[in-house]
């Protein structure tokens, strides 16, 4: 929107079997675009830590929020995920006029104004920020964590249901990082060889 003040947001870790979820909140001026800008799921990691720096350069105000396991189990991934981006939200030095959010559900920050987008992520840049942002700060952490569990494979697939993190999960069992309302085995792993 022209001349109104305006946050993009965007989460990520939203499938992971493992670990938080993140959300991030961008203000950038009015008229900034840069071309390496987009989808964070359509970059490499290298390029999404270009784009991080870019971000936290150029940006207005940035700020990331987080919903851990428990919160994700006790309200649902979709509740925890907007509670992650109302976190972000909280922390941004500007206030916003409104609010743009990728995908199709929100719920209203502080009555302000905002616009759910499908596929936001690569039509707006701050909507493509915060999904930069949200994933690289994510990524980090499960690296983190990874150190304290490497059973689970968490520096590669970052918590993501792969075979491998699932065959370690049927293997090992679950870490306190786990989120126990998902499901967490693949039945096909789990089938007894005859």
């Amino acid at each position: 929107m022209t001349g109104v003040i305006e946050a993009g947001c965007d989460e990520a870790g939203r499938g992971c079997l493992a670990g938080p979820v993140f959300a991030a909140a961008v203000i950038f001026p009015g008229d900034f675009n840069h071309p390496l800008l987009n989808d964070s799921k359509k970059m490499s990691s290298l390029q999404r830590e270009k784009a991080a720096d870019i971000i936290k350069k150029t940006a207005l105000s940035y700020a990331l929020g987080q919903a851990d396991v428990k919160e994700i189990d006790r309200l649902n991934i979709l509740k925890a995920s907007i509670i992650a981006m109302h976190r972000a939200l909280d922390q941004l030095s500007i206030f916003p006029e409104h609010i743009i959010v990728d995908g199709n559900r929100f719920t209203p920050y502080r009555h302000i104004k905002h616009q759910c987008i499908v596929k936001g992520d690569g039509k707006y840049t701050s909507i493509a920020a915060a999904s930069i942002l949200a994933k690289t700060e994510r990524d980090s952490y499960m690296n983190l964590l990874h150190r304290q569990f490497p059973l689970y494979g968490w520096n590669r697939n970052k918590g993501y249901p792969t075979e491998a993190h699932r065959k370690a999960i049927n293997d090992y069992g679950i870490s306190p990082y786990h989120r126990r309302t998902f499901r967490l085995y693949n039945e096909q792993i789990r089938i007894p060889d005859f």
